[in-house]
């Protein structure tokens, strides 16, 4: 089979796991030279490009997956996608703080000659963050700022009343690999940020419950041998997901994009 990068006869083979604020998206945007060839889904559902049956998803022939579906998705059905000869683009990165996880997709991805690809997301300067590692960092932050609803269902709910809050109430302030554990559905940018810079336990994630807002807040802050950098993006909050911002679905349309088309920007 060969690779997207090779840029092979013909659209490139798109699966979906997960189809909810982030898959719809995706299908939605008709991408040129990209065809949608199966979505996996969690509940029982087998209509169209949608089945609940991973054996049935994965018998056909893939040249990308997209896993838009959460931490467990990249845990059950992310070295399947690679040992079946298609890069893996994972969104839920939180998944990574399992390091040995990590390191069995890379080992596996190696071994059958595919990528595992993080998609930026919901979080910008990835880029000059990786960069910049390239010389080396000193510190990297974090700040994750949402409305105390988009905290709901979360560990934040047994530290805070978060129906009576009245000013911002910092619910998480650590190394990462700890809060994108604590809240997986939450903060998977904090976890790009970490594996592009500094790592899970050298990078601080600060997690804010602001009853202030009504949009998603992300600060990023670096510093290293290149000097320093801050990056903030305020991003209105997705209509099918309070726990997601609109531009997570718009940078992985994006992502795909680029995995079919001939100019590649801010690779």
């Amino acid at each position: 089979m060969t690779a997207p990068g090779s840029l092979r006869p013909g659209p490139i083979r798109l699966g979906l796991i997960g189809y909810g604020a982030i898959g719809r998206h995706i299908e939605a945007a008709r991408i040129d030279n990209a065809e949608l060839v199966s979505v996996l889904v969690k509940r029982p559902r087998d209509e169209g490009l949608l089945t609940h049956e991973p054996d049935r998803f994965f018998a056909h022939e893939f040249d990308a997956v997209a896993e838009c579906a959460g931490h467990e998705a990249v845990r059950r059905h992310g070295e399947r996608v690679l040992e079946n000869g298609a890069d893996f683009l994972a969104t839920s990165v939180g998944a990574f703080t399992d390091t040995a996880l990590f390191e069995r997709l890379l080992a596996v991805a190696r071994a059958n000659g595919k990528r595992l690809i993080l998609p930026s997301a919901g979080i910008g300067a990835l880029d000059i963050l990786s960069s910049a590692a390239v010389g080396g960092l000193d510190s990297v932050t974090v700040t994750v700022r949402k409305d105390p609803s988009a905290w709901k269902g979360t560990i934040a709910e047994t530290l805070v009343d978060l129906d009576a809050l009245e000013q911002p109430h910092v619910v998480f302030d650590g190394p990462v690999r700890e809060g994108a554990r604590l809240y997986p559905q939450n903060v998977n940018i904090s976890a790009a940020a970490a594996i592009a810079g500094l790592g899970l336990d050298r990078t601080r994630v600060v997690i804010v419950a602001d009853p202030t807002i009504d949009t998603h807040i992300v600060e990023l802050e670096a510093a290293g041998a290149f000097g320093r950098f801050t990056f903030r993006e305020d991003v209105a909050i997705s209509e099918e997901n309070r726990k997601t911002g609109k531009l997570v679905a718009m940078a992985m349309v994006k992502s795909v994009r680029q995995l079919a088309s001939t100019l590649v920007v801010a690779a």
